[in-house]
């Protein structure tokens, strides 16, 4: 989850491309007004991700998701 996108602006969308694969427009997008930049990825590659997105000067965290109540038991 992005939390903060920084000074650097161009430095995250381009990280964002980079770890998502997305055209240059909808990573843009995504750093921008969207906070979660990776959804249902294992937590090794969300921790990549966090570090990544550290290295462009952004702020982020991984984050588990939880499963919904009704599928824990």
């Amino acid at each position: 989850m992005l939390t903060d996108p920084g000074g650097r602006v161009l430095d995250v969308v381009q990280a964002v491309r980079r770890l998502t694969g997305l055209s240059l427009w909808r990573s843009k997008a995504l750093a921008t007004h969207v906070p979660t930049v990776l959804d249902g990825v294992p937590q090794k590659d969300a921790e990549a991700a966090v570090v990544a997105l550290g290295d462009a000067v952004a702020r982020s965290v991984a984050r588990e998701r939880r499963a919904p109540d009704f599928l824990r038991n």
